[in-house]
This record gives C-alpha cells, structure tokens and sequence, in this order.
C-alpha cells in the first residue's frame, strides 16, 4: 500500500479506522444536543428524530466545503514537522487521536456535554508543544501559534454569545409571541401544536445541517493530517490542479512583492519578504514545464507543498503587518492570487469527505440519551419549555454556520448548552439554573485544553520512543 512495509500499513489503517471513531463518537456526542429540543418537547420520536439529524449532519459535511477542516490542519505546520520516518508521524497521529478519543468517550459515559472542538484543538495543541522536549531546533515553530489564536478566541467566545443571545431572543419572543403554551414545560406524551413543532424542526435540522458542516469538517482535517503525516508525497498536494495554473499565480505574488518598497518593512517582513521569493523561484524551477503533479518526482512533491506554505503564510503575514507599500487595488489582487495558490494544497479527497459523513452520520443514531437528559432537566431548576428549546437552537445554528463561513472551528455543545442557560435565565435570573450542573459543564470546559494537551503530548512522547 504506497510503497509502505506491512507495519505501516497496518498502522495507517488503524489510525484511520481511530479517526473515524472520534467521528462516530463526535455523532453521539455532540448531535445529542441537536435532537434534544425536538425529542424532549415531544416534537419528534426519538429514531425519527436521530435519523432525521444523522442524514442532515452527512448532508453538511458533504456540502460544508474544507475551510474549517484546512483550519485544523493549518494548526500544526506539518511542512516544518513532517521527516523522513514515516513512524514519527505515526506517533504524532495516534497520540492525538487516542487523547482525542479518552476524553470526548469518557465525558459522554457521564453524560457531561464536552466539546469535541476543544477536544481536538487541545490534543493537536499537545503534539505541537511536546515537540519542545525534543532535540532538534523544531520547538517554536511547532504550532502555527497565529492559527492557534484565532481558533481560541472562536471556542472562548462561543459560549458566551450562546448566553447572551438566547437572552435576547427569549426577549424577543416574549414580547412577539403571547401565546403562554410555547413558555410552558411540554406534557410527557403530549405533542405540542403545530406550528412549535414545525419551528423545532427547522431549528434542529439547522444546527445538524451546520454541526456537519463544522464539525464533520473537523473529521476530513484529522484524516488529512494523518495522510499529510505517513504519506506525504501522496497527499501533500491536490493532483487536480494544473501546475502552470499554480505558477501563474506564484508568478503574481512575485511581481506584486518585487514592486512594493523593502525599505519600510520590519526586519521580520523583510526576512519574509525573502523567503517568499527564495520559495517562489524553487517553486517555478521544480514545476517548469510540467503541468500535474504526476510529472513531479515523489520527493519533490513535499516540497512544492512547503514552497506555497511560506509563500501564502508569509504574505498573508505582511498584508495584515500594514507596512506593504500597495495600493489597495494591488493588496486586493495579491489577496486573490494568494487564495487561488492555495488550492494546491488545501484540498481533501472525495472519499474521505464521504467516509467522514458516514461515520458523523451513523454516530449520531446512537448513543444520544445521556447528554439529552442533561440538556433538558439539568441545566435549568425548570425543565425546559419550547420557546426556551427553540431559542437556544437559533442561537447555536447561526454561531456555528457564520464560524464555518469564517473557516474556524466552534463549540456546537457550548453554544447550545450556553444558550440553554440563557433562555433559563432569561426566564427567571441566575436563579433559574442548577449550580451542580452548570459548575461540571463549566469545569469541564477550563479543563478539557489542559488535558487533553498534557495527555496527547505524554503520548506522543512515549509512542516517539518506542517506534
């Protein structure tokens, strides 16, 4: 298989098959929240329901694109990490998908709402910093720190606007909606009118539909990863892409960084500003005459991915340092060129797009019952009405869909479970939620990054030394 021992193959294997059962779990896990409003409120059976989310789930991440997954990828640098053994990103791999797995499993047995996202970032987040602790001058270039930031803020922020905004829609509701059944605790066994049935569908196949969209994505960015890692020269670039398509746009960026002013930039920017150009020229050396990536030796096709890693990254870097001397016509075609050149090594395979779907799909028909009985009974001293089920859902399925618009990863638990404990509030104060509850769902949230980052660097230490 690729040229690989029987080992490595075997280990491969097994790496996807582990990638695909964080997926599968992610479906039980986090989709539970989902199909909590609808099931709780008696507006769906219960296998209904779960179907009707598993295949809106698949429907998201077969239709989702691949920014969040390249979000994913883009945290760990693996053109600075990846070697020449094979085993090594074999270490990398299943450290982060173990950790991955212990946490995201063992949260759900005690039927505690955790976010995968954190999980993930934080496993990932390990492997980088583990690699402080080994010799070589890897250290702090091991996680793309810029990337890592941003992904932060967006799993920091997305609880507390699922708080916020669930106040404010419970507000909003209140003061369009006079009926008093939609505020009311639903009757076991009785359905609820039409209309509010009608709405928490809608709402519950939104936040499936973008729960695939963000979180499949997640599951596409972990089988890339593992790709990129064992089998770099196979998958390190899209093969689909003309390369002279490629070099016409290396070629711009070129022209366009040649022509602005050196003499402004920082002593940072113009390091940057050298590189760019040094990997432009090898890029266009490596790729003459050659129009797919099938005429590119093996050994070579690692190293285009690294040519347009530096190039994008580092005029990303300089446009948003404000000192290049462009016009902003100029700064907006560069930004153009930028995204196209891209395209060569952000890309994923159809087949594991549609693996992934499968497995968030499946995973979400099972296993949903614990986190729904939270959800519904213990977050607030109430349980939960439909207003208050509606509202949370709106407010989680517009944060995820604008976070996978915006290529980063968020909290489908958080922003629902937040929200749930808004519209609480929103009812009847602080005083309105279960401390016990909300205590252990906040406690698991401060330390899921910690963790999940001592858990997966300790294992990707250990599996560094024995293979």
């Amino acid at each position: 298989m690729f040229g690989l021992d029987t080992t490595l193959t075997v280990l491969l294997i097994l790496c996807i098959l582990l990638a695909c059962f964080f997926e599968f779990i992610n479906g039980f896990h986090d989709t539970a929240n989902a199909v909590a409003t609808v099931i709780y409120t008696n507006s769906m059976k219960p296998t209904v329901a779960v179907i009707y989310s598993g295949l809106l789930n698949f429907s998201g991440v077969m239709l989702g694109g691949i920014a969040v997954a390249m979000g994913i990828v883009n945290l760990l640098p693996m053109d600075t990490l990846v070697d020449s053994n094979p085993y090594h990103g074999i270490a990398m791999v299943l450290a982060l998908l173990l950790s991955s797995i212990i946490w995201n499993f063992g949260t759900w047995y005690f039927g505690i709402p955790s976010s995968s996202s954190h999980t993930l970032i934080g496993s990932i987040l390990g492997i980088g910093i583990a690699f402080y602790f080994l010799p070589g001058e890897v250290g702090a270039s091991a996680v793309n720190w810029d990337k890592a930031k941003d992904t932060g803020a967006a799993l920091l922020l997305s609880p507390l606007l699922g708080f916020s905004a669930a106040i404010i829609i419970m507000f909003v509701f209140k003061r369009l909606v006079t009926n008093e059944v939609i505020y009311k605790e639903p009757i076991p066994g009785k359905k609820p009118p039409i209309w509010i049935r009608m709405l928490l569908w809608l709402t519950c196949g939104m936040v499936s539909f973008f729960h695939g969209q963000n979180d499949g994505q997640k599951g596409v960015g972990l089988i890339m990863l593992i790709l990129i890692a064992v089998l770099p020269a196979q998958f390190s670039v899209d093969s689909s892409i003309n390369l002279q398509s490629t070099t016409g746009n290396i070629n711009k960026i070129e022209a366009l960084m040649i022509k602005a002013d050196t003499s402004v930039l920082a002593a940072k920017e113009k390091k940057l500003h050298a590189d760019l150009l040094l990997h432009a020229g090898h890029f266009k050396t490596i790729t003459e005459g050659k129009f797919s990536t099938e005429e590119i030796s093996l050994k070579d096709r690692f190293s285009l991915r690294k040519d347009v890693i530096k190039i994008t990254k580092g005029a990303d870097k300089m446009i948003s340092g404000g000192n290049l001397a462009l016009s902003l016509n100029e700064i907006s075609e560069l930004k153009k060129e930028i995204k196209a050149t891209k395209k060569l090594v952000e890309f994923a395979p159809t087949w594991v797009i549609i693996l992934i779907s499968v497995c968030l799909g499946l995973g979400t028909m099972v296993g949903w019952k614990r986190i729904v009985k939270t959800v519904g009974e213990k977050i607030g001293k109430q349980h939960m009405s439909y207003a208050q089920g509606a509202s949370a859902e709106i407010v989680a399925s517009i944060g995820i869909g604008l976070a996978s618009w915006k290529g980063l990863p968020v909290s489908t638990t958080h922003m629902l479970s937040s929200g749930i404990a808004g519209s609480m509030v929103a009812k009847k104060g602080l005083k309105n939620l279960q401390k016990g509850t909300v205590k252990t769902i906040a406690l698991t949230w401060v330390l899921t990054l910690p963790v999940t980052i001592i858990l997966s660097a300790s294992l990707f230490l250990l599996f560094r030394a024995i293979l």
